[in-house]
């Protein structure tokens, strides 16, 4: 029997199909959350007085049981059964009988699953935050190990002025720092308890919610019960989004790969072991490593607004049509792990190309330090601008190929020590640790 059935009464098995959906496979995601979201219920039914000491002691064991098989893969949601609350449910009431079936006093349903996914969240956007610190790290190292070597700047796809491989991998770990920033923010408001606010009408239970906030090592709660429903939606949208920025970076990142391994470009290199060939033409050599992350970032990109149109015109309360929120949030999670782990792969694999502006090709690269040279001569600077037009249409200009880029960020002062302080300081926001130290307090009791 379900958690809602009544005696007598059932559903057609049609119906029961389609609204139970992917949940039994989604909820596997679930289930070491919905394990810590019981043992601090517990714990908070404990001090209220709706479990005794003993009933408390055989709930924890248990759940701690539960746990561990969960993290040694051997957790299951059984066929028949309709999710991961009440597996969890059943398994507590076969061994404890009806002891396992009180530890739903004071809960809902919605409660419960949200209080799973606001845990499931925080853990997933910190292990996509440190994963986003390594790649960020990796840059770090390519920016200052290849801060020597120039590279072509464009705008408009021609040739603008002198680059540097140290200012292109050096801002693409800007970009992650700021998003970094974006992934805090989805954090702290994953970061907040909804637990006590039932249906979202509270209880008439004299629930501690500020006890099991405190248990589950959150920064706060959702105060209002009527709003905790409502942040479901926009905790899967926020998280979305900060996933949907970092893979932006990454896009466009892949793209410049793309384009730079091309041969009409050819300003860096992946080697044989990171490239693929044709069936057709024994010449190839196919940078798919960079094609399939343009493509898989570029998908994550437009999850924030699948959200976006699941929740269009619900009015408060909970609707069914959130269910769908786990389909879309949490394969998204698997994917921009996965996305971030290759692309350290290929960016520590990556070979620049040393020299490239010597090439006769990229002379007009240099006409705004022959402006500025003139400049500093003490011509204005438009008349210099003029002077300098001149002499390349009379084929009379010299590219004065030595640069004295000295201000923070240009190619002789990358600045990334100030880029790594900004990263440091949005990790340092995430206040990562302190939840970790309440769930290991949590397990230990």
């Amino acid at each position: 029997m379900k958690l809602w059935q009544k005696e007598g009464v059932s559903t057609a098995e049609q119906i029961e199909r389609f609204t139970v959906g992917r949940d039994r496979e989604m909820d596997l995601y679930l289930a070491p959350f919905d394990v810590l979201g019981n043992l601090a219920h517990a714990h908070m039914l404990e001090t209220i007085g709706l479990l005794s000491t003993d009933e408390l002691t055989m709930l924890n064991t248990e759940l701690k049981t539960i746990y561990q098989q969960i993290q040694a893969g051997k957790f299951e949601i059984e066929e028949g059964i309709e999710d991961v609350h009440s597996q969890v449910e059943l398994m507590l009431t076969r061994v404890l009988g009806d002891v396992g079936k009180k530890i739903h006093s004071g809960r809902s349903r919605n409660d419960q699953v949200l209080v799973d996914m606001k845990l499931f969240s925080r853990d997933r956007l910190w292990r996509v935050a440190e994963a986003v610190r390594t790649v960020f790290d990796r840059l770090v190292s390519r920016s200052e190990q290849h801060k020597d070597d120039l590279l072509p700047g464009y705008t408009h796809l021609q040739i603008a002025m002198p680059s540097s491989f140290g200012l292109w991998f050096g801002a693409y770990a800007e970009a992650l720092a700021d998003d970094m920033l974006t992934l805090q923010t989805a954090y702290r408001l994953a970061n907040r308890n909804p637990l006590g606010s039932g249906a979202g009408y509270g209880s008439s239970f004299p629930l501690n919610r500020s006890l099991t906030t405190e248990l589950l090592g959150f920064e706060g709660m959702h105060v209002n019960v009527v709003y905790a429903q409502m942040s479901r939606g926009k905790t899967e949208q926020t998280a979305l989004t900060a996933l949907a920025a970092v893979a932006a970076t990454l896009s466009r990142m892949a793209m410049d790969i793309c384009l730079y391994n091309s041969q009409n470009f050819s300003f860096l290199t992946l080697p044989d072991a990171l490239t693929t060939g044709s069936s057709i033409m024994p010449h190839k050599k196919n940078p798919d490593v960079a094609e399939l992350l343009r493509a898989k970032t570029n998908r994550l990109k437009a999850l924030p607004m699948e959200v976006t149109l699941v929740m269009s015109n619900l009015p408060s309360g909970y609707h069914r049509d959130m269910q769908l929120l786990k389909e879309i949030l949490m394969p998204a999670f698997d994917e921009i792990l996965d996305c971030l782990e290759i692309t350290d792969f290929m960016l520590e694999h990556l070979q620049v190309k040393a020299n490239l502006l010597d090439e006769p090709k990229y002379d007009l690269l240099f006409s705004v330090e022959r402006v500025n040279e003139l400049v500093l001569q003490g011509v204005p600077f438009r008349e210099a601008y003029r002077t300098v037009g001149k002499e390349i249409a009379e084929h009379t200009y010299v590219p004065p190929r030595n640069l004295h880029h000295t201000h923070e960020g240009s190619i002789g002062n990358l600045g990334n020590d100030l880029i790594n302080e900004a990263m440091n300081q949005a990790i340092a926001g995430f206040g990562a640790d302190k939840a970790k130290a309440a769930i290991r307090q949590l397990l230990s009791k």
